[in-house]
């Protein structure tokens, strides 16, 4: 059977010590035994290692960041798809999706399909608003508060309970454990640089780090889902090491809060497993994982998966993956072309 032309476009391309999900979505519609996919780095800064990882990127365009202007970013997504006849955006960075939630509509009137949650669904699982969200929907969460000045920092005990040691993190990315107060601001100094306000200050549950990486048809049905434990963490928290997990209770999690939430497009649930075995979420982030292509070994192809969805053919649910299969992350020195930085830095084209 031949395979289907797709034009994908993909963002994410920092595949650093805390890298973004392209390269691993990417990886996995490439796996593809149905798709020939022509992919489309969005890139925000030249040194992305993306845009150089030829066998992985056919094409690159500089795009800029959404802060600077929904318009302008619309403007640049409108010039590459005249020039590539894009069929499928693949937003991977959690501070870029909110935009292009919005911009679905227009997006779909050019022709691009997306694949997302919607704007409820995204605004909802915001960390600031994670208590009122495991409330609405029955699930076990640690207390958290969103924080916007050092002086509400110094009455956060007063006011609600949470305690020593805490989880200083950014709306976006970014989590710290503060074990006193002096901490505790250094922290929110950093993090509010970096991310801008709120803060959002989280109760510390202790236990094991468990993640699931996840897809949602937008219907309450779980087209997939991969649960795994972190076996190496770096200083940012980010997994470097993974083991897929033969874990009923997390899918039956996962199948609860997609049922519940009715969510549409990939979600990666961040859980806390604690001594006395109960699961806690401590995070939802609103796209597939870095490490999903680790779901793509263990059988579940979620990023092709997902461009089928945008593209508006029906999936078959995923009913079982490979146990045990790990990942181990790695880092390397890409050579790469001055020329080539040159020309990505002056046209914003490589």
């Amino acid at each position: 059977m031949s395979k289907v032309k797709v034009t994908v476009a993909t963002s994410g391309l920092n595949n650093v010590d805390s890298p973004g999900p392209g390269i691993s979505v990417i990886r996995g519609i490439r796996d593809s035994m149905d798709i020939m996919p022509r992919i489309v780095g969005l890139a925000y800064e030249n040194l992305e290692p993306g845009p150089y990882m030829h066998e992985h990127v056919d094409k690159t365009y500089k795009v800029p960041y959404p802060s600077e202007g929904v318009e302008f970013l619309l403007d640049r997504i409108s010039y590459i798809h005249g020039k590539e006849h894009i069929d499928v955006l693949i937003p991977n960075f959690d501070s870029e999706i909110f935009v292009f939630v919005k911009l679905a509509g227009k997006l779909k009137e050019m022709g691009i399909n997306t694949f997302l949650p919607t704007l409820s669904q995204f605004e909802e699982r915001h960390k600031s608003n994670l208590p009122q969200f495991g409330e609405k929907y029955d699930i076990q969460v640690p207390d958290s508060r969103p924080v916007t000045s050092l002086s509400d920092l110094d009455e956060l005990r007063e006011k609600s309970g949470i305690t020593f040691p805490y989880l200083v993190k950014g709306k976006f990315y970014d989590a710290h454990v503060a074990y006193n107060s002096e901490q505790a601001k250094i922290y929110f100094n950093s993090v509010s640089a970096k991310w801008g306000l709120p803060v959002i200050i989280q109760e510390f549950i202790k236990g094991t780090e468990v993640n699931v990486a996840s897809l949602g048809d937008g219907k309450g049905n779980t087209i997939g889902a991969v649960p795994m434990r972190k076996q190496y963490i770096t200083d940012n928290g980010k997994a470097w090491g993974g083991i897929t997990l033969d874990d009923p209770s997390m899918l039956e999690f996962t199948h609860h809060v997609m049922k519940a939430t009715r969510w549409r497009g990939g979600m990666e649930l961040e859980l806390i497993r604690t001594s006395d075995n109960e699961l806690y979420l401590i995070e939802i982030n609103p796209r597939l994982p870095a490490w999903v292509y680790l779901a793509v070994a263990a059988g579940q192809n979620l990023p092709e998966a997902l461009v089928k969805m945008a593209m508006g053919k029906d999936v078959p649910v995923f009913e079982d993956y490979d146990i045990g299969k790990m990942f181990i992350r790695y880092s390397y020195d890409m050579i790469c072309e001055l020329s080539e930085f040159q020309k990505l830095s002056t046209t914003g084209e490589l």
